[in-house]
C-alpha cells in the first residue's frame, strides 16, 4: 500500500493508494493484442456464450466445513466463460480462518506440499487433486467470500467482480485473456459491479479493465 496526504479542512488526513506492480504487464499485454485483434475473429458465439460444469470438480466443501471460502481460479471462470479443462482447485479464505481449514484438510487424508508464492499454501487431497489455497486478509476478500455465487453442484464460487480483480492483480497473460474474454460476455448489470470494485480496490487498472472489455467485445464481433 502506497499513502498519500490531503487537507480536509484543519485536518490532514492519510490515504492508502493500492500498489499495482503488474501495471506495465498489463499495458505490454493489452497493446500487443489490439495490433492484431479484428472484430469477429475469434471464436464463434455459440461458444463463447456456452456456459457448461462437464469436467468433475472435487466436492471441497465436503472436507472444509467449519469456515467459509470460495473457489477461485479457472474452476471458477466456468460460471462466466466457456468451460476449459484444469487440473486443479483453488480456493480464497480469510487469514484468520487458514489453521481451522488446514486441520480439516489433515483430517481428510490430505498432505500439504509446500507454499504459494503469496500468502498460501499448496495441498495434495486424498483423492489426488491438487488443491491451491489463498489467504487474505484484505476487506475485498471477505467481501468475496460472503457473497459467492454458486455452482451447479453446490460450490462456492467467487462472483465475477472478485474474480476479475484477482486476475487484475495477477496479470498473467491467461488472467489477461480470461477477463477479456469473461467481460466480452458480461451483461451491463455485471460489468457495472465490476468496474465499482475494480475502481474501488485497484483503480490503476481501470483504464486496462476499460481496453479488455473493448477487445471481449470484438471478439463476439461486437
Amino acid at each position: 500500500m502506497l499513502w498519500s496526504f490531503a487537507r480536509a479542512g484543519s485536518k490532514i488526513i492519510k490515504i492508502g493508494i493500492p500498489t499495482d506492480p503488474y501495471k506495465q504487464r498489463r499495458h505490454q499485454f493489452i497493446n500487443l493484442v489490439m495490433k492484431r485483434v479484428k472484430p469477429g475473429s475469434g471464436s464463434g458465439e455459440d461458444f463463447l456464450l456456452r456456459r457448461t460444469w462437464i469436467n468433475p470438480v472435487t466436492d471441497i466443501k465436503a472436507i472444509v466445513k467449519e469456515k467459509p471460502f470460495v473457489v477461485m481460479g479457472g474452476v471458477a471462470t466456468r460460471l462466466y466463460m466457456p468451460e476449459r479443462m484444469t487440473l486443479d482447485l483453488d480456493i480464497l479464505v480469510q487469514v484468520e480462518d487458514a489453521p481451522l481449514i488446514y486441520k480439516e484438510l489433515e483430517e481428510a487424508g490430505s498432505r500439504r506440499r509446500g507454499e504459494l508464492s503469496i500468502p498460501g499454501s499448496q495441498w495434495q487431497l486424498a483423492d489426488g487433486t491438487e488443491l491451491d489455497i489463498v489467504e487474505s486478509d484484505e476487506i475485498w476478500a471477505k467481501e468475496a467470500i460472503a457473497k459467492p455465487n454458486y455452482s451447479p453442484d453446490g460450490l462456492p464460487i467467487i462472483s465475477l467482480p472478485y474474480l476479475v480483480l484477482m486476475k487484475l492483480k495477477s496479470s498473467r497473460s491467461q488472467d489477461l485473456a480470461d477477463v477479456s474474454r469473461m467481460m466480452g460476455a458480461a451483461q451491463e448489470q455485471d460489468l457495472q459491479a465490476v468496474k465499482m470494485v475494480i475502481e474501488q480496490y485497484l483503480p490503476t487498472a481501470c483504464e486496462d479493465l476499460a481496453s479488455l472489455i473493448v477487445l471481449g467485445k470484438l471478439e463476439l464481433g461486437k
